[in-house]
């Protein structure tokens, strides 16, 4: 019995002891996850607008990253819509490109 033949008993005997023997239980988080929904579908009001810097702001990072969708949640469509409108908020120094500091 070689090296990896020992290896791969003792991986399979911790992973049996996991519990996770089978491999569905990948996620180890737990809690309460709610499901994503888009701001500006599910809000007809919540309009999309380049000139509001505000709501600009917080679908960029601290870092002057344009936040995936994701993480924001936003539909594919509106996702596209965000972007540019960021971009021209960008090119008219109303949101920064990166963020000021270190």
């Amino acid at each position: 019995m070689g090296f990896k033949e020992s290896r791969d008993k003792s991986d399979r005997y911790n992973r049996d002891e996991r519990g996770d023997k089978d491999g569905d239980d990948k996620r180890r988080g737990g809690g309460f996850h709610r499901k994503k929904v888009c701001r500006f579908c599910s809000d007809q009001d919540f309009i999309l607008d380049y000139k509001d810097i505000r709501m600009m702001q917080s679908f960029v990072s601290e870092h002057g990253k344009i936040v995936p969708r994701r993480i924001s949640g936003n539909c594919a469509q509106h996702q596209r819509h965000l972007t540019t409108a960021v971009k021209r908020a960008r090119n008219l120094a109303l949101v920064g490109y990166v963020s000021m500091g270190n």
